[in-house]
């Protein structure tokens, strides 16, 4: 797999958090913290947190390779000694994408997304780890998160206003035009909230497929407004967009 930049990384203006990146195979974070808490020996330790939570889901994918390419929900029917050793990752993404209607790796960003950012929550209030446009934030302050969304003029232009009584909150992105994730949509951009990342992902990547004209944004995060847990969307395709839900837009 050919490495992306990620340009839009470096828009970061948060004045009271600190950002680094642990790339771990096809695992590409960035992570912000209080600045007063980073030290570096936390960058060696959630380097062997990710690459310990990737192990498990490969081992995983190992043993039942049907996994990582389904592309519908995945129902795994072990037997009673196999279910006791069915790893969390997997039941969490599985249940998230059953909700969504997609293939289980539809939601394995939005996972290590979430996972690593709990895993960080125990050394500061402030955390936002990104994963590949798919986030997971829990803030002490009002934070604002610029929409990215490939050509269309939006991109950039707007952005999200998340209030600190709304997280931890999940904000996950899927595009039929950027990036490599398989799409079968033609949105520029959907946007999905939900307090797990791992939902907001897997919803994400359903809601994107949905979207094959402009006439399809309204119907599709109305559609998304209707899965359990998500609390708000956002589609974008070329210059029109439809918002539903508990969202904040502003200008930026």
């Amino acid at each position: 797999m050919v490495y992306e930049p990620r340009e839009y990384r470096s828009r970061h203006r948060e004045d009271d958090l600190h950002h680094f990146q642990v790339r771990i195979g096809e695992t590409d974070l960035d992570v912000g913290i209080k600045k007063s808490r980073f030290r570096l020996e936390l960058v060696k330790k959630v380097e062997a947190y990710v690459t310990a939570e990737r192990q498990v889901l490969q081992e995983y994918i190992q043993k039942h390779p049907d996994f990582l390419t389904a592309l519908e929900p995945w129902r795994p029917e072990p037997s009673k000694e196999e279910q006791e050793q069915i790893p969390a990752a997997v039941r969490a993404m599985c249940r998230a994408t059953e909700l969504a209607g997609v293939g289980p790796m539809a939601a394995v960003a939005g996972w290590l997304a979430e996972r690593t950012g709990t895993y960080l929550a125990r050394y500061s209030r402030d955390v936002i780890v990104e994963n590949g446009g798919d986030i997971w934030l829990k803030s002490s302050r009002t934070r604002k998160v610029s929409i990215y969304a490939g050509d269309s003029p939006f991109s950039h232009q707007i952005g999200l206003e998340i209030r600190p009584d709304r997280t931890p909150l999940g904000i996950c992105t899927s595009s039929g035009t950027v990036g490599h994730s398989l799409s079968f949509g033609r949105a520029d951009a959907v946007v999905i909230l939900a307090p797990s990342a791992v939902l907001a992902d897997a919803v994400a990547t359903a809601a994107c497929n949905r979207v094959q004209g402009t006439a399809d944004l309204q119907k599709t995060v109305e559609w998304a407004l209707t899965v359990p847990g998500v609390t708000g969307a956002l589609a974008v395709l070329a210059d029109k967009l439809a918002v539903k839900g508990e969202i904040k837009l502003l200008p930026l």
